[in-house]
């Protein structure tokens, strides 16, 4: 691909140079932008609809401030800014093995302020970092970019609030794209209820509609004119209202894609050296037209060249909850802003009122589903194993130590891929394990996933079920879904080998080459103690496999069960140490977990203690 001048860009300084030298340069660099970032995300996968919106932004930023504090919340809109930051030449090896990650790494570059992946960091990250700059004498602006849908976060307005009142020189880069749910700022919800909701002005609304209703031919056309100059008004005024309430100046709002508008805009809020927040209005997936018509679908693209699967686990999970629904009416669907990556648009259309989308709220989704349930409904709350770390608290608080019937869906539970080390759902079993009263079920097969599903719902306690990213494997239920019940695989020997979740087909496989035991730990709590006995008279050595971290996780607790019967018990799964992005495949390589090192090094604990026996 030519380029005009994004090659020769290898820093801000660079950028600097040629805008100068060329006032259209800016325009020219923003267009190479999108049409790099789309080449290598097409190539690669990635994140698309979401770097071709904050392009201007980006160019603007670095034109403006000098070597800025830039924290991106969430992260995945950063690609123009790792370009720009001296990363062009890597940025072909985005989101592979030893690549550039996908998000902001302080480890990556200088320029990288905070390593982000989740979403609604970003003014609390900024702003602690403006006060241990102002406590070195740093007075310079320290920078978040945040778009309307991170705005859903609590964690945001605790962070505002208190940077109201800080007095510190922080700017928030509000990018709205209209892209979140309806009640993206709950503030503005608020004020608008309050509004709307005075006596006074239902009164004189009621009057004027009545009296313009009796203007022959022309009444109805003014009360269509007149709301629609009040929408426009109040969305106008409303947004500088919240945020002043709240001691942040406000300027806005602002075009997106006008570098030279939003330079303007950045340069009156660097002067100002309080807290600004910028409202700059953007168009998700700019310059792509497949993404500005859905930007939803291309939010996160795969790689050219991989198939696109027919089913996955998420969309199993949701046509297993309408089916399910379609028979008992207490059932109800709960995600938080993930409704399409967690398979619940199909429930969200069939049964609209008995679907709750609470925004990037995962504390606020599983209370709320626990309020539910103490009054007969039965929740599923869908949420990234990833993001419901966010929820520990109101797992245990006010699910668990309650023992209410609220069915967790613990997506992309496992090794993630090319995400990386801020998305690995690796953390689940070891958190959730120390949990009372809380059942885990972890389905090797496509039939397991829905028959768990099902046995959730009858069980009237807390149960997580955790599911991979991906498509289990398409098996027939050779033994039906009992709870807390094991299944043997291959008869119970002198080496057992314990698989739970996608490594379940793994074990089997390795224990058919190595002859030796084989069970599918379908649940992780309880466990199944008929099993464990029958294995604790038969077995000399246990190995587990588990798609979770090592250090407190399933293996941990068969070790702690097995060890003083004087079985030698081996745990294998994911270490204690962030596994960065990479191919699934290559991960489990990373982690020792690939089929083919772990007949090396299961053969070799065999075959030393045998020679010592």
């Amino acid at each position: 691909m030519d380029f005009t001048y994004l090659d020769k860009i290898n820093s801000p300084d660079d950028l600097k140079r040629i805008c100068r030298e060329d006032p259209k340069a800016a325009e020219i660099i923003a267009e190479e932008l999108r049409k790099y970032i789309i080449e290598v995300v097409i190539t690669n996968g990635g994140h698309l609809a979401s770097n071709l919106g904050a392009i201007e932004i980006t160019l603007a930023l670095h034109l403006v401030f000098d070597n800025p504090s830039i924290v991106f919340d969430v992260g995945h809109q950063s690609y123009a800014h790792k370009i720009i930051t001296g990363r062009f030449d890597d940025f072909p090896t985005l989101r592979k093995k030893d690549g550039i990650s996908g998000f902001p790494k302080r480890s990556e570059s200088t320029y990288d302020a905070f390593n982000t992946g989740h979403a609604g960091t970003s003014v609390s990250s900024v702003l602690g970092i403006a006060r241990a700059k102002a406590a070195k004498g740093d007075t310079t602006p320290s920078i978040a970019v945040i778009g309307d849908g991170s705005m859903t976060s609590g964690m945001v307005f605790e962070a505002l609030n208190d940077a109201g009142q800080s007095r510190l020189p922080i700017i928030i880069v509000l990018n709205d794209n209209a892209m979140a749910i309806s009640q993206t700022v709950g503030a503005l919800g608020r004020h608008l209820t309050k509004l709307r909701t005075s006596t006074g002005y239902l009164t004189f609304k009621a009057k004027t509609h009545s009296a313009l209703r009796k203007i022959p031919v022309l009444g109805n056309a003014l009360i269509y004119i007149i709301e629609k100059l009040k929408n426009a008004l109040k969305y106008l005024l409303l947004p500088n209202v919240i945020f002043e309430n709240m001691g942040l100046a406000y300027i806005g709002a602002v075009k997106g894609h006008d570098t030279e508008a939003i330079c303007k805009a950045l340069e009156i809020a660097k002067e100002s050296e309080r807290p600004v927040v910028v409202h700059v209005k953007t168009k998700k997936g700019k310059g792509y037209s497949p993404a500005e018509k859905d930007a939803e679908k291309y939010h996160g693209v795969s790689a050219s060249g991989k198939k696109a699967a027919k089913t996955s686990n998420s969309k199993i999970v949701g046509e297993t909850l309408c089916a399910l629904a379609a028979e008992d009416e207490d059932i109800i669907a709960v995600t938080a802003a993930m409704p399409s990556g967690t398979g619940l648009i199909p429930f969200s259309k069939q049964f609209p009122k008995r679907f709750y989308d609470v925004g990037i709220a995962e504390e606020h989704a599983v209370t709320m589903a626990a309020g539910m349930a103490t009054h007969g409904l039965k929740p599923f709350v869908a949420i990234y194993s990833t993001f419901l770390q966010r929820a520990y608290d109101q797992i245990l608080h006010d699910v668990c130590l309650q023992n209410l019937p609220v069915v967790f869906g613990v997506d992309r539970a496992g090794l993630v891929g090319d995400d990386g080390e801020t998305h690995q759902g690796v953390y689940d079993i070891a958190y959730l394990s120390t949990m009372p009263n809380l059942c885990i079920m972890s389905p090797s097969t496509y039939d397991e996933l829905h028959a768990m599903i099902a046995l959730s719902f009858d069980v009237n306690r807390p149960c997580a079920i955790r599911y991979n990213r991906g498509l289990l494997p398409e098996k027939p239920l050779t033994h039906a879904v009992e709870f807390g019940k094991w299944e043997v695989l291959r008869e119970i020997s002198d080496v057992c080998i314990i698989g739970t979740g996608r490594l379940t087909e793994r074990a089997l496989r390795i224990a058919e080459k190595l002859r030796a035991g084989a069970v599918n730990a379908r649940f992780i709590n309880p466990a199944d103690y008929t099993v464990l006995a029958e294995i604790k008279q038969k077995s000399r050595i246990v190995i587990t496999l588990e798609d979770g971290i090592v250090q407190g996780g399933f293996g941990a607790k068969i070790t702690q069960l097995l060890c003083p019967h004087g079985i030698r018990v081996y745990n294998f799964g994911v270490p204690m140490r962030p596994i960065p992005h990479a191919s699934v495949d290559e991960q489990d390589k990373m982690c020792g977990i690939d089929e083919e090192g772990l007949v090396q090094r299961i053969s070799e604990i065999i075959g030393q203690l045998t020679i010592h026996d």
